[in-house]
């Protein structure tokens, strides 16, 4: 009898920590509307808006996937030259480094999952946003196209 209740209870604590994974790599918070006006057209995306320091260091670590069209733009809220990294980032992603009046500074694309390089923004800004790898190239998105949303002020 203890035998069974010991190996029930075991059964139990792995599924509760396979639940809370997949709760994980599910896990997103609210969305807000983006978008990127490139020379290939307008393109949408819903995405998580970090603005503390907390969400900026968390970011998307730990996540196993993220929607075609979302994203995540990390807000500082200040204009300064910035350094990423993918420490405990499991998804290959394209960096977009997007100044205070929304034009892009930079792209880094196909960032390496895990690594501990550090990716520089190459000038200040005020925002990276976050894309699954391989989106700024499929959409034509380069240094220079403008972004849209309500964290960049219009010229």
């Amino acid at each position: 009898m203890t035998y069974l209740t010991t190996g029930l209870r075991a059964l139990c604590a792995l599924l509760l920590l396979g639940l809370s994974a997949l709760a994980e790599d599910a896990a997103s918070g609210p969305t807000e509307p983006l978008t990127i006006v490139a020379r290939t057209g307008r393109h949408t995306f819903a995405v998580e808006v970090m603005r503390t320091d907390a969400e900026r260091s968390r970011g998307l670590m730990y996540r196993r996937s993220m929607a075609p069209q979302h994203g995540m733009l990390f807000d500082f809220q200040a204009v300064a030259p910035v350094a990423m990294w993918m420490k405990n980032t499991y998804l290959p992603l394209d960096m977009v480094f997007i100044r205070a009046d929304g034009t892009i500074a930079r792209v880094a694309t196909g960032t390496e999952p895990l690594s501990t390089k550090v990716i520089l923004s190459g000038e200040p800004v005020l925002s990276v946003l976050e894309l699954n790898a391989g989106t700024a190239v499929r959409l034509g998105i380069h240094k220079g196209d403008r972004v849209e949303h309500a964290l960049f002020r219009k010229p």
